[in-house]
């Protein structure tokens, strides 16, 4: 078994959904078939017992080793934590080549989890050794390493929740929340919003003391000191017991609670300073140590927090008890579980010392062991929610402190007897409030009930109801793409809307490109999505890039499908048939949003099918209103756009709208058919999207399709009293559209120009000049620089193929270089001849011809 290809579906794809693992496995004969492979389903099951049960043949369907390495990498998965439940086998048009396709959470992890199947299926299948008890442990450090920490994930699933998009930014815990202008970003538990200043008062502790004690919030008595001399001076004048801690420092890092001595300032002073510099020196504040979390203007979770500790049992000794405590499932070495692991190290230790006991002391039963001074989840201390019992003039308190600093989301901590009563009344006081709070302990707390304080945090940033998203269209099939893709952006921007658009010419924000070449697939869409300055975003949808990576976004606003054709790559990555390419197309189709359209051609019966997959509603066009299709949809009141009597009509119920084509200039008075229909499909999506008619009106009349508007889309030159139309049209399909505008269009002699995509089939190739030999009295044929994999010629010779019989050709040239081509037919052009010539380098090219026809006037 040999695996190839190895991509990352990292959006909705071809599949499902989900994000997921797609290879190309390759399977010997005697690996086609499982059953033939004597043992090999019992020595997998014994080196991996719980893979689980195998997905039972579909009918007709073997099951081979490819199958087996699906199930293998979805069970490590499985197994290691990953919330992963879809994979998929399909057996592709070659004999023993089949696409494996496994969901995966993170992506290092799926990768990760592949390779690991690879090899226990030939550990299997060889009779080898395989530790699968290893590789799973290797699987779930990496999970945790590269998943969302409790904090961060918390707030991402309330966004889920509520509809709002989210892309990780970074490997670690920034996240942006939404699309294009109603963004937001969050860095773990801290928002955009909240300024460096509140976040640098919140690390200066004294700053912060000093500010509170100024809005009359009790504080701990104490100041910093820059000696050790100078913290023995601040302990007697506040009187012991006090607190010594890092000025700059967090969660409870080198703090020293409850200090009585001399000798104990100078032990916590060396742990503090090597943090900071400056260390905080407080009275110590007798009671129970609580974290409250304060979220905007409102207390969200409250928690009482105890320092890692244990009970004696009258047999154990204190380093074994530590071990059976940290045997809980809940506890990690990180922030990836509910608890941490509690630390047997030097600081325990000394803590035990200050208690007369050392590692191997076995404490009574019911004696109370504390292995640290302060209570921080993160050394290995535990909480109790004690949200519903705080008094409301404490709470008060706790949001006062944090609006004081100038944080939106805000841990502060309380020492206090109890949270029932307010702080005045207890000699309590706030201790320390620290910005980017950790919320597992309110989320999971050890005893009580866990908070939903991600939600609290996204209410926070958005209003109820704001999905923070931006109207996505999303464009594709074989022709019109591009035209379409640029007209509705047009109507867009007409309507006051910032767009940004991606297409095969490049990626533009506000019709300003900031990027150039072929821009339709995901990483640009993606790149748009980031982009503040964005309102509303349209991207043409090409099949590579779906098959690639899938789509840059999980809803769209609007889908649009002009057509499925012949031609469009098909041979390619198991693309073989029409119908394998429309059920690629659909992709942007079965992700629309649930209030969202479909924009489908009513006129192709296989784009209007798609109809089924649509989750929301559809708006049909088509130039011929009496299309079955389109007569049932009219009759159900839906939407419907059509031709009439010179006009587009656009209908719902008993409400119609009528645009003259006579203002369409694109459609030159309507004789351009194929260009109707790209105006139709983009009148629909304008209307999806909520544009007002009188904008869309006045976007169609001042949409000009020339060569800076929409490069290579039909773009028309005088040249000498002769038409020259240069267009980049490159499959059958494109050739018939071509062939019925121009013959619309008079002239007294008609040639073409044209070359082929190598990456074509043959038959394909051959087919445009048959279509082309029919309408051309001369064609030039040209060989360009790029044969994409073809031989020296060989393009050529298709298209020479393709011309034999043309009934309409009287001439045929052959000529190696496009601009010499271009120059030829040119050259040969008479007042009232017609010229198409069918580009390949579309910038280079229409500045060429550009430059000619400039230089024919002077």
């Amino acid at each position: 078994m040999e695996v190839s290809r190895i991509r990352a579906l990292r959006g909705p794809n071809l599949w499902s959904r989900h994000t997921a693992i797609e290879a190309i496995v390759t399977c010997e004969p005697s690996e086609r078939s499982l059953a033939d492979l004597g043992g090999f389903d019992a020595r997998l099951r014994e080196l991996f017992p719980l893979i689980g049960e195998v997905r039972p043949a579909a009918a007709g369907e073997v099951l081979s080793m490819a199958h087996a390495l699906e199930f293998t990498a979805l069970g490590l998965q499985a197994q290691a934590g990953c919330p992963v439940t879809f994979s998929r086998t399909t057996e592709t048009q070659e004999r023993g080549v089949y696409l494996v396709v496994v969901e995966y959470s993170e992506e290092a992890v799926g990768r990760r989890a592949f390779a690991l199947a690879e090899a226990l299926c030939a550990a299997a299948a060889g009779a080898a050794p395989f530790d699968t008890a290893a590789a799973l442990a290797e699987l779930r450090e990496l999970d945790e390493d590269e998943r969302l920490g409790p904090s961060t994930g918390s707030i991402v699933w309330a966004a889920v929740a509520r509809n709002i998009p989210y892309r990780r930014l970074t490997s670690g815990s920034m996240v942006q929340f939404g699309w294009g202008s109603r963004q937001r970003r969050i860095q773990a538990a801290e928002i955009d919003r909240t300024s460096a200043i509140a976040e640098s008062i919140a690390q200066d502790k004294d700053l912060t003391k000093k500010l509170l004690e100024a809005a009359g919030v009790p504080v701990p008595k104490g100041r910093p000191a820059t000696t050790l001399a100078e913290a023995l001076v601040v302990a007697g004048e506040i009187g012991y017991p006090v607190v010594v801690k890092p000025q700059d420092g967090n969660q409870g890092k080198g703090v020293t609670v409850n200090i009585t001595t001399a000798a104990g300032v100078e032990a916590a002073w060396a742990t503090a300073h090597a943090i900071s510099d400056e260390v905080l020196v407080e009275k110590y504040l007798p009671g129970h140590d609580f974290r409250m979390l304060v979220v905007g203007d409102k207390l969200v979770a409250a928690a009482r927090r105890e320092p890692p500790l244990v009970i004696g049992d009258g047999v154990q000794t204190v380093r074994a008890l530590v071990e059976e405590v940290n045997r809980d499932p809940r506890r990690g070495t990180g922030h990836a579980t509910s608890l941490t692991r509690i630390r047997f190290d030097d600081i325990a230790l000394a803590r035990l010392a200050e208690q007369g006991m050392g590692a191997d002391t076995v404490p009574a039963r019911g004696q109370r062991v504390i292995l640290r001074n302060n209570a921080n989840l993160s050394t290995g201390g535990t909480a109790t929610d004690v949200t519903d019992d705080v008094h409301p003039d404490l709470a008060a308190r706790a949001v006062e402190a944090a609006q004081m600093i100038g944080l939106d989301i805000c841990g502060v901590d309380v020492v206090c007897e109890s949270v029932h009563r307010p702080l005045e009344e207890q000699s309590g006081g706030i201790v320390e409030v620290n910005a980017a709070p950790g919320l597992r302990m309110h989320l999971s707390p050890s005893f009580g009930k866990g908070r939903n304080v991600g939600e609290a945090v996204i209410s926070t940033m958005f209003e109820a109801g704001d999905d923070a998203r931006i109207p996505v269209v999303a464009v594709t099939g074989t022709n019109g793409k591009t035209t379409t893709v640029r007209l509705i952006a047009h109507l867009l921007i007409k309507s006051g809307l910032r767009t940004g658009m991606t297409n095969t010419d490049g990626v533009y924000i506000q019709g300003r490109r900031i990027d150039s070449g072929d821009c339709s697939g995901p990483r640009s869409a993606r790149n748009v999505l980031l982009n503040p300055d964005v309102d509303a975003a349209v991207f043409e949808t090409a099949r590579g890039g779906l098959l690639r990576e899938g789509l840059a976004f999980d809803r769209c606003k609007v889908a649009v499908v002009t057509n499925i054709g012949l031609g469009d790559h098909l041979g390619l990555n198991y693309i073989t048939t029409v119908e394998d390419l429309a059920v690629l197309k659909r992709v942007i189709v079965q992700n629309v949003a649930d209030n969202g359209y479909a924009v489908l051609n009513a006129a192709d019966p296989i784009v209007a099918g798609m109809a089924a997959n649509c989750p929301g509603q559809v708006i049909y066009f088509a130039a011929d209103r009496s299309i079955p299709v389109m007569a049932t949809h009219r009759a159900q009141g839906k939407r419907v756009v059509y031709v009439e009597n010179d006009a587009i009509v656009c209908t719902e119920g008993k409400k119609s709208v009528r645009i003259s084509l006579a203002g369409v200039p694109i459609t030159r008075d309507g004789t351009i058919s194929f260009q109707v229909e790209n105006v139709m499909a983009s009148v629909a999506a304008a209307w999806a999207v909520g544009l007002e008619w009188d904008v869309i009106r006045a976007g169609l009349a001042c949409f000009v399709n020339d060569s800076d508007n929409a490069p290579g889309r039909f773009n028309v030159f005088d040249y000498k009293g002769a038409t020259v139309i240069a267009d980049y049209g490159h499959n059958p399909d494109a050739m018939l559209a071509l062939v019925k505008a121009v013959e619309a269009m008079p002239a007294r002699q008609r040639s073409v120009v044209i070359s082929g995509a190598g990456d074509r089939r043959d038959e394909d190739i051959r087919q445009q000049t048959e279509i082309l030999g029919k309408a051309f009295d001369n064609v030039i044929l040209y060989q360009d620089a790029c044969q994409r994999g073809r031989a020296d010629g060989e393009v050529l010779g298709l298209l020479r193929q393709g011309l034999q019989g043309a009934s309409r050709t009287r001439a045929v040239e052959e000529i190696h270089g496009e601009f010499i081509a271009i120059d030829r037919a040119l050259e040969l052009l008479q007042p009232g001849d017609l010229s198409l010539i069918l580009i390949d380098q579309v910038e280079d090219a229409l500045a060429h011809i550009a430059q000619r026809v400039a230089q024919s006037q002077v």
